[in-house]
């Protein structure tokens, strides 16, 4: 046992949501049965071409145990111009296969849109060099139209998590992912309006839309943006190496532990790079699971457009080694999680 891990991997599988459904606490519990000796591989989702899966299985006879998804698409001031929203379909097949969702959502800004070619269109409306928007006026004045629009997206999120709740599905849910960058709109006011939105949104997706199939994997990446043991059930961090460099990870991992005394379950909720399975056992970096970014960073077209492993990031044998080992967990070897005991 690692001096940093002492104790710190028992975690209660608990909900911080009181009327969580029993698939989420289901999984809850699975989670936390495997949580520091076996890490979940996973697998983000393409937003416009979805090759990643089929890539994965054919190099390495295995699916992913975990699929990420976006709402990207969902988000209204990208519908209203054109974007056809396709996650929640997905996801439910992913889910009926018997894999594990979870979900992001790169919120466009739901107003102030700059809209100027070529860095900044309207696709882009998640940057936070791509819109006005301002959250701290938004948060700071409920009556504002600007706060309005933030619940009005958040509402049309909440029938898409509805649809997956009647299918029995709970979702890894990681809104407001990456704040602390400030990159996204949503973190460049710093954290007290991230904060307040975060608790918003909670309070609205679980007490107005009852929506009970949410484990809430909170995204910050710095202490400072913690809401509070209270709205986080899981810790994610997202860590993107150099190219074909392969590490546990172990400072972002301690750093995740810093944010909070209580135990809490702690996982690599987006890479490039593939971690090193033996690494991360030998110095303490028990990721919950891994989900790789999408694209290339997993996979490649040919000249013909055939889709194949993408070695910029990942090499081959790194990939193998990683699907094959003992310490990682394939969809195939997860339980029936409809089923699980509770």
């Amino acid at each position: 046992m690692k001096d940093h891990l002492q104790g710190r991997l028992a975690v209660e599988p608990k909900l911080i949501n009181p009327a969580a459904s029993d698939n989420a606490k289901r999984l809850m519990a699975y989670l936390c049965s495997i949580y520091g000796t076996r890490t979940l591989t996973g697998q983000q989702y393409g937003v416009v071409s979805t090759p990643e899966m089929e890539v994965i299985r054919l190099a390495t006879g295995k699916y992913p145990a975990v699929g990420g998804f976006d709402f990207m698409n969902d988000s209204p001031s990208r519908v209203e111009r054109g974007s056809v929203p396709t996650d929640t379909p997905l996801a439910i097949d992913w889910w009926r296969r018997g894999g594990i969702v979870t979900f992001c959502w790169h919120w466009n800004a739901p107003k102030d849109l700059i809209d100027e070619a070529p860095d900044n269109g309207w696709h882009r409306g998640f940057y936070t060099t791509a819109t006005t928007f301002d959250i701290a006026a938004a948060m700071n004045d409920e009556s504002s139209e600007e706060y309005g629009l933030l619940m009005r997206d958040i509402d049309v999120i909440a029938v898409n998590l509805k649809r997956l709740q009647d299918e029995g599905i709970p979702v890894l849910w990681r809104p407001l992912h990456e704040a602390s960058g400030g990159w996204f709109w949503w973190g460049a006011k710093g954290p007290e309006p991230c904060v307040k939105l975060w608790k918003t949104m909670y309070d609205r997706l679980t007490n107005l839309h009852g929506l009970n199939n949410l484990i809430w994997v909170w995204n910050g990446q710095h202490q400072d943006w913690y809401p509070g043991d209270e709205y986080v059930d899981i810790i994610g961090e997202d860590i993107y190496p150099p190219e074909r460099t392969y590490v546990s990870n172990i400072d972002r991992f301690r750093q995740a532990l810093g944010y909070t005394a209580a135990n809490k379950l702690i996982a690599l909720s987006e890479n490039g790079p593939l971690p090193d399975p033996d690494k991360m056992a030998e110095e303490g970096a028990p990721w919950l699971w891994n989900c790789t970014w999408y694209g290339g960073f997993v996979c490649s077209q040919d000249a013909d457009g055939q889709w194949g492993v993408g070695e910029q990031y990942t090499e081959r044998e790194m990939l193998l080694k990683y699907y094959a080992h003992p310490y990682t967990l394939t969809r195939d070897e997860l339980p029936d999680l409809t089923a699980y005991p509770l």
